[in-house]
């Protein structure tokens, strides 16, 4: 299912025994574009701690009363590592957090969630192969509030910012981001896919499209008070005159499906 992110911020975490806390933002990896962590305000219980939670522990995702599902125990949050959310989080950080929970890692296998295409239902507490278990990479999580703003520059000029995202719950994946195109219809938004992006300039805080001014200006308009049905993505991709999304994640889901199983 597609939901604007600005759902995401105050969504209540229930565990197993009882209420977490309420999330906050979200980071994302900027070269899948999936949601890695959600960072959960824990309030009273925890002293304010702020904790992060991979989409792995979500056993249930209930948008219409503003809650999320998660396999975990208060206890367990309570003991996980104790990771400052307000610094980068860095790829040993990954390790401690995922290792704790025996989560496998999503950088050690083909998939998007490494051993699987989907976060949830992948087994928990398999051996992970010894070349990933120190975690060799650097982590490339970015803050989903930090980017919020970013300038939006296509291959002819600027045209707006970047005001928001279309995540899949389903993948936890960033789908679309969301575009406020000022510089030329105020008040008109639309949605560009990450796989539109040529590249993402963090030190100038600038987001390159892959497409010109025109196509973006005349691109169907994006509100999101309505359903974003896939009527309207067919005519998005129609516009863009590039082929839908889910026409190659067919083959990738179905293999995350049997890797999982």
């Amino acid at each position: 299912m597609l939901t604007n992110a600005s759902f995401i911020k105050g969504l209540v975490i229930h565990a197993t025994d009882g209420e977490l806390g309420t999330v906050d933002q979200f980071l994302f990896d900027d070269r899948s574009w999936a949601i890695r962590y959600l960072t959960v305000e824990t309030a009273g219980w925890l002293g304010g701690r702020r904790v992060l939670l991979s989409p792995m522990s979500i056993i249930r995702t209930d948008w219409q009363a503003n809650r999320l599902d998660v396999a975990l125990t208060k206890k367990q949050v309570e003991n996980s590592p104790d990771i400052d959310t307000h610094q980068p989080v860095s790829r040993q950080h990954e390790v401690d957090l995922l290792g704790y929970y025996g989560y496998p890692y999503y950088w050690g296998g083909p998939y998007l969630w490494g051993p699987a295409f989907y976060p949830m239902g992948i087994p928990i507490g398999q051996p992970v192969a010894a070349s990933h278990q120190k975690g060799s990479q650097d982590s490339h999580l970015r803050s989903s509030k930090a980017v919020h703003g970013y300038h939006i520059e296509t291959t002819d000029g600027e045209i707006g910012h970047l005001d928001g995202f279309v995540i899949d719950d389903e993948t936890w994946s960033i789908r679309y981001i969301e575009v406020a195109t000022r510089n030329w219809l105020p008040g008109k938004k639309v949605l560009l896919s990450p796989e539109w992006i040529d590249r993402v300039s963090w030190l100038d805080h600038t987001v390159h499209a892959a497409l010109a001014t025109d196509s973006i200006k005349d691109a169907p308009e994006y509100v999101m008070s309505r359903p974003l049905t896939r009527e309207y993505e067919n005519a998005l991709y129609f516009h863009y005159g590039r082929p839908p999304y889910w026409l190659h994640d067919v083959e990738r889901k179905a293999a995350g499906s049997l890797t999982s199983v």
